[in-house]
């Protein structure tokens, strides 16, 4: 083989490599929304809710829990795609939707589960050191 033919092969060879390592910096780019998030929603009537979040992200789908001052639901389905993080849960048998744009440590958005609905802001808490339960 001529020496130009290596060569050729040989950058060949590096610009798949810089299009591969880009293309998993870019996946990278986008910051995994597993945590514990807690803050509050309203319902239509205006009603101040309690909410909390445990979210565990894999590969873009999200599952975990929510839990309010209305009960504990399960997240029966979720994705996240750039800054969009979209829940799918169980209302008691009926299916609710929550729709969120992930910014630093907040999510913010709006809820929605039959005839009800309304905004939903949520912030990412950190885990207590330990493990304990207890207060100072």
């Amino acid at each position: 083989m001529k020496p130009q033919g290596k060569i050729m092969k040989l950058f060949a060879a590096v610009a798949v490599f810089v299009a591969v390592c880009a293309g998993a910096q870019q996946g990278k780019s986008k910051a995994d929304v597993t945590g514990k998030y807690e803050g509050t929603a309203k319902n239509a009537a205006g009603e101040l809710i309690t909410v909390a979040l445990d979210l565990t992200e894999k590969d873009g789908a999200i599952s975990g829990t929510i839990s309010s001052s209305h009960g504990d639901f399960p997240i029966t389905g979720g994705s996240h795609q750039g800054k969009q993080v979209t829940l799918q849960f169980d209302a008691q048998g009926t299916s609710g939707t929550i729709t969120l744009e992930a910014s630093e440590d907040k999510l913010v958005g709006t809820w929605s589960a039959g005839d009800d609905g309304g905004p939903v802001e949520v912030k990412k808490v950190m885990a207590q050191q330990g493990g304990g339960k207890e207060k100072p």
